[in-house]
């Protein structure tokens, strides 16, 4: 671990703390305080006590890390939909995406991070306040170089053309569709994220009358399981409906 880096200072799986890697920092918590100075040099990994004695792991933060500890005052995109997006929408090293609804940058951070090192992420967000959040959440995550945030409106129009994939989180995606179909090239992908079944519906409907093929709406829901020995079960709680997902091809 380098200053300037990030560390995941891990104690339970309820109680994680993202953290900037500076030399003299201490870092606070109920459970006494982390010398950063502590890690500075070793390997991502490690265990490091409290001045308290408690035990803490210092993790390097995935993607996810990144979305969940994040600058935000949005809903984000939740991990579990992320990764259908990604899967479906055929999104990889290389790809060119534009995307609309930034808000606070969760799904253009899962977004960049796998179009990296020659992709590319256009952007699109009509409020400016929330393009600044998302800036902050870009750097930190290390992919900002991947991303080009636009404040315009995508329903007026896309800038890009010939791109892979157009992601859309917005409360009118329907809108858009006749300026995805113009900006995709041949069989590339259209995905949009809907909390009601109302924005589904006129998403589909817009995209048949729009040459789009392969149209198929998921709902993902995800249930943890607590394994104890002789009394593994399903959790009690767990993350139910977040939103629907349409996925849709250009035909010629």
């Amino acid at each position: 671990m380098r200053e300037g880096d990030y560390v995941l200072l891990y104690l339970d799986d309820k109680r994680t703390y993202m953290v900037k890697v500076e030399s003299g920092k201490v870092f606070h918590t109920h459970k006494g305080f982390v010398k950063i100075d502590d890690i500075i040099g070793k390997e991502f990994g490690v265990h490091v006590k409290s001045s308290l004695g408690a035990d803490f792991i210092a993790f390097k933060p995935s993607i996810k890390d990144h979305i969940f500890k994040s600058f935000r005052s949005t809903q984000i995109i939740y991990p579990k939909d992320i990764a259908l997006i990604i899967l479906f929408g055929n999104i990889q090293p290389g790809s060119r995406v534009v995307e609309a609804g930034t808000g606070t940058g969760a799904l253009t951070t899962a977004l960049a991070s796998y179009v990296k090192p020659i992709g590319r992420v256009y952007s699109y967000e009509v409020r400016s306040e929330f393009i600044e959040i998302a800036r902050r959440n870009l750097e930190r995550a290390g992919v900002l170089e991947y991303v080009e945030l636009k404040n315009k409106d995508i329903t007026l129009g896309i800038d890009e053309s010939n791109v892979d994939s157009v992601v859309l989180d917005m409360a009118t995606p329907w809108l858009v569709v006749p300026h995805a179909y113009r900006a995709l090239k041949g069989s590339g992908s259209f995905i949009s994220f809907s909390p009601t079944i109302d924005q589904v519906i006129r998403t589909v409907e817009e995209l048949k009358m729009n040459n789009f093929a392969n149209i198929e709406t998921i709902e993902c829901l995800v249930r943890r399981i607590r394994v104890e020995k002789g009394k593994t079960r399903p959790e009690t709680l767990m993350t139910g409906h977040t939103g629907y997902i349409v996925f849709a091809r250009k035909a010629l």
